[in-house]
This record gives C-alpha cells, structure tokens and sequence, in this order.
C-alpha cells in the first residue's frame, strides 16, 4: 500500500481537511470576538500562531491514533479487520460538510450586509477625485514678489478679497480658501489641481509692493486646456485697494461672462471697510495670524492697534471678537477673554449689523462663559443665517451639539461645514470626535487618522484609549505626551490605567499629580486630558469647575461615571440639563422626577477589519 493510500486509510488527509476548515472559522469566530471584547489586535495573530504550530501536531495524532468505541488507541494496536477509520471518516466528512456550510453562509453574510456607519463620502473625500465644474473656480495663493518678500499677509490677503467677491456670482461654485490655499508653492501643474479641486478655472497671480506703489498680475486660466482666458497687469498708486480690488473682480466675471454667462447680470462692487491704509494692512496680518492660529496675543496687538487706527473699522472689531473667543483656550496668559470677546463682538454689530462672525462669537460665550446653551444655539443660528458658508459658525454649533448630547444634529452640522471647505480639519476632528462618542469607532479612527496626517498638534486626547484599543500603543502615547506638553510627562500612566480599568492605578495617578505640581508648564492633567480621570476614578476632580468639562461627558467609556453626582453636576452647571428641560432631552437621556434625569450611553461594537483574516 502506498504512503498516500495509508495516509486516506488512516484519515490523516481528513483531518488535515478539517482542521484547515475548523481553524478558519474559528479565526473568523475570534475577530468577531476580539471587536466585541475591545481585545488588542495583536490577539488574532496569536491565535493564526497557535493553530499553525499545532496542525502537525495533529496529523501526527491522526496517523499515530485511532478512535475506536472503546476510545482512543494507538493504529498499531488494532486488528485491521476491526479497524473502524471508515465509519471514522464518513463522521468526518460529514462535520467538514457541516462547516462548510457555516463557513460559506458567514462569508456571504459579511459580504452582503454593508458596514454600519461608514460615512465614505467624508472619510474618503481626500482620496476621491471631485468632478470638474465647468462653472466654477478656485483662487490660488498670490506670490509675493516685493524686494523683502515680507508681504504674504496683504498677497493672502487680496486672494481672499478676491475669492470672496467671486463668491457673490450668481451660478459660480469658489472653492474654499482652504483648499485653495493648500497648493501654496505647489508643484503641481494647472490641469492637475483643477482636479484636485473639481474646478473648471483657475485664478493665480502676483504682487509686488514698493511703497506707496503696487503692482499685481493675474491670470485666469482655463483649467481642462491649460489655457489663459483673461491677463492683466495692474501698476497703481496703493491709496485705494479697494478700488484695486473691485477693479480685477469685474476683470475676472468678464472674462468668464463671455466665455461661460455667468455674472452677467450685475458689476460686483467693493465697499471699502476702511479708510485708513494703515489700519487695513494691521487688519490683514492680524487675521492672517488667527487663521494660522499662531502668535495670537500678537494678532490681539495689531487687531487692536487697527481699531486704534480706524475706531469705525467693524471688521477690524470682528477680527477681535474671534481671537478673543478662543483666547481662552490657546493663550495660557492668566486673563478671562470672554468678556473682552463679547465687548469686540457687540461692537462690531453696532458698526456692521449683517456682519456673521460677532454672532458666532455671541454664541460661543454664551455657551461656555454663561452656561446658556439656548441663547448659545440662538446665536449661531443667526450667524450662520447672516452667512450659510461661515464655516466657523457650523463648526462651533456642531460642537455645542454633541455637548448637548445631540450626535446626529452634531454630524449633520459637521459634514455642512466639510461640504463647504473640505479642508477645514477642526471640522473633520470634531466630526470624528462626534463618531467615537455615537459608537462607530471606525469611521471615527478613518476621519481622524486623515486629520493627523495634517495637524497631529490638535488631535483629540479622546482617541487614546481607542488607539491603545488597536494595538497603536506608541501613538497613544505620543498624543498623551503631546496633550501635555511636555516629553517629561508621565503620560505612560494615562495609558496603563486606560489598559487597567477598574485596576489600582493609584501609583500611576500620584506621579502625575507630582508632575503637575512640579511642571512650570501650567498644565494641568484635568485640562490636558480630562477623560483619564474617567480610569482613575477621581471624580472629585472635576467637582470644583463641572462646566469646563462638558465636552467629556459623551465618552464612549464614560458609563461609570455616567452614573456618579459628579457627573450630574457637571451636566447641570454646564447648562445642558436646563437646555435639555426647555427643548427636549438627547436620545441617550431621560428625565427622573422634575428635576433630575439619567443618561446611559449604548456602546456599538467596533466593526472587524476584514482584511486582517479573509
């Protein structure tokens, strides 16, 4: 007999066959498990280890052993006559069958159902190619060419200009500043960033400033042949830049009413918000440096030296307003901003009253300085009814929103503001912020992950314990030292009490108290990371100022403390328990009695990655 016909006899090829399809079900079983339990990732290459090295093992049994009805014996012992491997192997092909069937009816399942959750048309919209808009354009950054090559504020300045007042025509689609912005010094060719952006033209040029003299070119290029539709040097004496302004505009619809219709209707005027020069180029730098969000006490200094300038230059008051609004959080210099953020603000509308932004400020202090959800959301629907495209004004009602514990409207506002300017990032962290806290950690993780490629400095300390959750143990640890602000942070203790929940992480929360008693840093673990007092059970914590941590009270692994007094104080001194009893509670929570109420957060499981195992 050969060893092939011997190897059949003895089941040993059967086996080997059921062992394959037993052990691929039972990795399928095991990734399943390994989302539901939140296990590392590392588990299921344990497992794919530990049925590897015992497949031989087991043919070797199959070839040495033989199951008879009086148990196991060794092949060698039994009468061939009596041998019972035939009746042996019809059992086995019947249990391979059988697994077969569980296996194939599995993978048909998991291909047929869709991912729940998945957002593609956000988390996908870096790497999807927008089609092109033959009515639409994008204004590049201008090149500054002045002699000290100091002038990107007023160059970035005009481009915004200009891509605003592009804005108002009728039937024209302007991409975001953002986004056009982002191909600064860009390589790339004209044909490949109009698709890019999904636009048909693109608007580029340059400025040269010598005094009181300035000259700018522009060109309006046709983007599918590469082809300049409309060029023209400007050389002007710089008294009027507004007239500039209005000048090349009308330029530009021009050139498109004739070839595309569109603008034809009305000329665009430019109101100058400012008479004084001056006070408008300390007006362009200061808000250059909000938007970048650097140096803002020096943003602080030229806003304010511009009103000084020109007291009646409502934008210069606005452009205080929002650097005042977030002074609070980016400028660690001891001072209450929000009254100084409302005074700009309310000035600014007494000057300019269809002015958008002072009404988002409005709405911000209302919500985080008086605990007036209310008039917060009040406030923000104004702004964005003044302006629809103030992305701000979205983005800062989004976060309201899932403070309030309202996770859809939060998404829906979010993604608004992402349809506008894909490339607002503060928008796409908050939006996978507002996934994490819903349950759908893996839309959460893709938004985030795209945001990280770009601004790792601001991304959410929310995600550590989900990061720790998928095996990315170092990056953890990276965004916790990161949050603190210092690489001699204990941050190390943060991700072993999110690796211990309900362990003794005492030791681990001592040192990190020593160190932020000992840091002149001034940063403080509550602020820092809020939710890691969520491991180590130190509600009390958070009992001295419950409204400043509003924004942690949705964590996904926050169902403990969820139920402490703690929490409940933090939902009432924040405002959303009154917000809540005047215009309805969020799906998670319910009223108890007349002024008390409870709020259970429902975990979904985390979705398995199919590539890990298939």
């Amino acid at each position: 007999m050969s060893l092939f016909q011997e190897l059949k006899r003895r089941n040993v090829i059967r086996i080997a066959i059921l062992y394959l399809v037993s052990s691929w079900v039972l990795l399928q079983l095991a990734d399943v498990l390994t989302s539901l339990l939140n296990a590392p990732e590392a588990a299921g290459s344990i497992v794919v280890l530990l049925l590897i090295l015992g497949f031989f093992p087991a043919l070797i049994f199959a070839w040495v052993y033989e199951m008879t009805p009086e148990g196991i014996r060794r092949e060698v012992d039994i009468d061939r006559s009596q041998s019972q491997t035939p009746e042996t192997g019809k059992k086995i092909n019947t249990v391979i069958v059988v697994l077969l069937v569980i296996a194939i009816g599995g993978l048909v399942a998991d291909r047929l159902i869709p991912e729940p959750g998945v957002e593609a048309d956000v988390v996908l919209a870096d790497s999807l190619e927008a089609p092109i808009d033959s009515l639409s354009i994008a204004v590049l950054p201008f090149a500054d060419l002045s002699q000290g090559q100091d002038q990107q504020y007023f160059t970035d300045g005009l481009s915004e200009e200009l891509l605003n007042l592009l804005v108002r025509v009728d039937d024209l689609h302007v991409a975001s500043r953002t986004s056009s912005f982002a191909y600064r010094g860009s390589t790339l060719s004209v044909p490949e960033i109009s698709k890019a952006l999904g636009v048909g033209h693109i608007l580029e040029g340059s400025v040269r400033k010598d005094g009181d003299r300035i000259r700018i070119t522009a060109q309006l290029i046709e983007a599918e042949t590469d082809r300049h539709l409309w060029s023209e040097n400007f050389d002007r004496e710089l008294v009027d830049i507004f007239a500039i302004q209005d000048e090349i505009a009308n330029a530009i619809v021009q050139a498109l009413t004739g070839k595309l219709g569109v603008g034809a209707e009305r000329a665009i005027s430019v109101e100058a918000v400012t008479e004084n020069l001056d006070a408008y180029e300390m007006y362009l730098m200061a808000r250059e440096l909000f938007l970048k969000r650097t140096e803002l006490p020096e943003s602080i200094r030229l806003f304010t030296q511009a009103i000084e300038l020109d007291p009646s230059f409502a934008r210069a008051w606005e452009g205080l307003a929002a650097v005042h609004a977030v002074g609070n959080d980016w400028i660690p210099d001891g001072i209450d901003h929000y009254p100084l953020a409302r005074e700009a603000a309310e000035k600014a509308l007494s000057l300019n009253p269809d002015l958008s932004m002072p009404l988002a400020v409005l709405g911000s202090i209302a919500s985080d300085a008086d605990y007036d959800f209310i008039r917060g959301i009040e406030y923000f629907n104004a702004a964005i009814e003044k302006d629809s495209k103030n992305t701000t004004a979205w983005l800062w009602l989004g976060i309201r929103q899932y403070s309030l514990g309202f996770f859809e409207e939060a998404i829906k506002s979010l993604r608004t503001c992402l349809s506008i300017d894909p490339g607002y990032l503060n928008c796409r962290q908050h939006l996978a912020h507002t996934y994490l806290s819903k349950g759908d950690a893996d839309t959460a993780v893709k938004l985030n992950d795209v945001a990280m490629e770009h601004v790792f400095d601001s991304i959410s300390e929310a995600f550590i314990p989900e990061y720790v959750r998928r095996g990315h143990r170092n990056l953890a640890v990276r965004i916790a030292d990161n949050r603190l602000g210092s690489t001699g942070a204990p941050a190390i203790e943060i991700i072993r009490a999110v690796e211990n929940p309900g362990g003794d992480n005492h030791a681990g929360y001592a040192r990190l108290k020593d160190w932020e008693n000992q840091t002149r840093s001034g940063v403080t673990i509550a602020q820092a990371i809020p939710f890691s007092w969520i491991y180590f059970g130190v509600w009390d914590e958070l009992a001295n100022h419950p409204g400043k941590y509003a924004y942690m009270m949705w964590h996904p692994d926050g169902d403990e403390f969820r139920k402490t007094d703690v929490y409940k104080a933090v939902v009432r001194e924040s405002g959303a328990l009154a917000y809540w009893q005047a215009r309805g509670f969020p799906p998670q929570c319910k009223p108890v009695g007349d002024d008390d109420f409870e709020c259970v957060v429902a975990k979904a499981p985390r979705r398995r990655a199919r590539s890990q195992v298939n």
